[in-house]
């Protein structure tokens, strides 16, 4: 994957790790772009934003009118890339306000936080999570769990935007939150799919204060380079859509 070595941070000093709680997204987006406009012109270091968003759906630039809720619910569209998704309450927000090391190399910054979602699931016993190949995030492969047949299952959503070398959005990690607001969109555009969280696969509660601690420390260790990106790749024949029984039980 040609991953670079070393720390991707244009500073030494440390990050100023700020736990917001829960914020309305429409707040914390405001707040990343003040923030991102002061690292820019080296008036701040750099942050990490951890938080949690009452229930919100949001639609990156990439976003088709196929994909937008079915339940009526409003859409903030957002500058990130990717396509739509949804945020709230057990789910843990991380936003990331890094001014990058030159070159600016966006796909190493992306799977530097996949790699932090990847150690924080480790950490925690979920040890069959990867990544895609052509899809951002970090996913379960398809299989059985509970005797119920499921396909590739995204537990970590990640969309960024950079600007002016400063990274702003970031990534969401599924801890306990509820899945039925998925049920009335087209998840990151991606119908073939699943979503899923941590204590569904793990079989017990995981919530957003059993991973906040481990999720930030996996990020600023990525980031610097003391986490190792690794090619944890799902396999291709359990990536996308739903599988057959016979194989998989194998």
């Amino acid at each position: 994957m040609g991953f670079q070595n070393g720390s991707i941070r244009a500073a030494t000093s440390p990050v100023d790790v700020v736990d917001l709680q829960t914020i309305d997204y429409l707040e914390a987006w405001r707040l990343q772009a003040d923030l991102a406009r002061q690292r820019a012109a080296d008036q701040i270091p750099d942050t990490l934003l951890l938080l949690q968003h009452p229930s919100t759906y949001t639609a990156g630039k990439r976003t088709q009118p196929e994909d937008l809720p079915t339940n009526g619910l409003p859409v903030v569209d957002v500058d990130r890339g990717g396509r739509i998704t949804w945020h709230g309450p057990g789910q843990l927000v991380a936003y990331p306000i890094i001014r990058l090391d030159d070159p600016v190399d966006v796909v190493d910054y992306v799977r530097r936080i996949e790699e932090a979602v990847i150690a924080t699931c480790h950490d925690l016993g979920l040890d069959t999570v990867g990544r895609v190949a052509g899809r951002s995030g970090v996913w379960l492969p398809a299989g059985v769990r509970d005797g119920v047949l499921l396909p590739a299952r995204k537990v970590a959503a990640i969309g960024i935007r950079v600007t002016r070398g400063v990274t702003m959005h970031g990534v969401a990690l599924n801890c306990d939150n509820t899945l039925d607001f998925y049920d009335h969109i087209v998840p990151c555009g991606l119908a073939d799919t699943g979503v899923t969280t941590l204590s569904a696969e793990l079989g017990r509660d995981v919530t957003v204060d059993d991973v906040r601690s481990l999720l930030s420390g996996h990020i600023l260790d990525a980031l610097t380079g003391a986490l190792r990106t690794s090619e944890t790749i799902v396999p291709e024949a359990l990536s996308h859509g739903p599988v057959d029984m016979s194989t998989d039980a194998l």
